[in-house]
């Protein structure tokens, strides 16, 4: 009876069961940071047996005018009947060479890399940053944060000098590209935003009236 086996999510099964590269690796990686380390390739006989057989039936019953399907399955059901476990051996001792280059967190039960491992504490770095890399962070913020504090005030005391009642249009009407709120198109230079006004009466005009509304004059 094949012993259970216990392991968490964090790997990846490379394993191949026909052909002539069958065998067994797994790719473990760290839940912090993602990095990843594979185990040592074994190569599964039994796999590259069936292979073997499989490939020579086939040319020996081909130069007859015949195939070797049934014998090469054979072969193939031969080498899956021991895969399974061989694969779960092969898993375990992948493990236990994994266990010497990932520990898991107590706290949070994460598998992480010697990288991501606080071992003053005897927990992951994700539970237990490192002190010094947070007063560094954390000076970093600070830094940012009464950047843009001043960078906000500056800009309340601009906002004193902006026309807020201007008429403005960020997309071209003509060009369709983008004004950025300017009175000319930067693209085409259609002006914009700028109702024309009568030559006669300085009354405004709406765009495309043939004659000003307010004293008739044609434009």
């Amino acid at each position: 009876m094949t012993a259970e086996i216990y392991f968490s999510n964090n790997y990846r099964d490379l394993c191949e069961e026909h052909g002539t590269g069958a065998g067994f690796q797994f790719e473990f990686h760290c839940n912090r940071c993602q990095d990843t380390w594979r185990s040592p390739f074994e190569a599964y006989a039994g796999g590259r047996m069936a292979s073997w057989v499989g490939k020579g039936v086939n040319a020996a019953w081909g130069l007859l005018g015949r195939t070797g399907s049934g014998v090469s399955t054979a072969a193939d059901g031969l080498a899956g009947a021991g895969y399974g476990s061989a694969r779960d051996a092969a898993f375990q001792r992948a493990i236990a060479t994994a266990q010497g280059h990932f520990n898991r967190c107590p706290r949070c039960t994460s598998y992480v890399c010697h990288r991501c491992w606080n071992a003053g504490q005897g927990i992951c770095l994700t539970c237990a940053p490192d002190t010094a890399a947070e007063a560094v962070a954390a000076r970093q913020r600070g830094l940012n944060d009464g950047v843009s504090e001043r960078a906000y005030s500056a800009g309340q005391n601009a906002a004193d000098g902006y026309d807020i009642a201007a008429q403005r249009q960020l997309v071209c009407p003509q060009c369709h590209g983008e004004t950025h709120g300017s009175a000319f198109c930067p693209n085409c230079g259609h002006r914009l935003a700028q109702p024309d006004a009568c030559t006669s009466c300085n009354a405004q005009v709406p765009a495309g009236a043939a004659f000003c509304p307010s004293c008739g004059t044609r434009r």
